[in-house]
């Protein structure tokens, strides 16, 4: 898409064809069962927490797929949703790009972390990972509850590989 395109807004925003999956992401970090069964807490950190997860083991999945650029757009739409929410929160212009910044490096992180153990399979090491960067509720077993949300985390994972890269894009198909 040459430059000019993208000014005058004639070419078509190529994170469509990665926007129902990012909704999907967004359904799956929602799931009450993270909140309810997981003890993740059920506040804006345990939300922001889930997503990156979510988005972390998708990202994971797509990584060792022909999708590498998709990753790319899945992480402008995640910057694009934060954007929005920052701003809905009453964060000011200055102060909004600044945040991104820190969430993105927050994703980075993240998606480092779980990156090895979800390739690994090491259920023990993402356990760890989760329970360094998931804020748990009040009272909850934190080791307990990242055993928990690790082994979904894990299930998710060996889930996604089971569809092809279409499927993964149309995203409805993902449990």
């Amino acid at each position: 898409m040459s430059f000019l395109s993208r000014l005058l807004g004639t070419a078509p925003d190529p994170r469509e064809s990665v926007r129902p999956l990012w909704h999907r992401v967004i359904e799956l970090a929602r799931d009450p069962a993270y909140y309810t069964q997981c003890g993740v807490a059920d506040s804006i950190a345990g939300r922001f927490d889930m997503i990156t997860a979510v988005l972390s083991t998708v990202m994971v999945r797509i990584e060792t797929s022909e999708m590498r650029s998709e990753s790319a757009l899945l992480a402008e739409l995640f910057v694009e949703d934060m954007d929005g929410q920052l701003r809905e929160f009453g964060v000011n212009d200055v102060v909004v790009g600044k945040r991104i910044g820190k969430l993105m490096s927050v994703l980075g992180g993240r998606l480092g972390a779980y990156r090895s153990a979800l390739n690994a399979g090491d259920l023990e090491k993402l356990a760890s990972a989760v329970q360094r960067n998931v804020t748990f509720a009040d009272g909850a077993d934190e080791t307990a509850s990242a055993a928990q949300l690790a082994e979904r985390l894990m299930g998710l994972s060996q889930r996604l590989t089971r569809f092809s890269d279409d499927d993964m894009l149309k995203a409805g198909a993902i449990e």
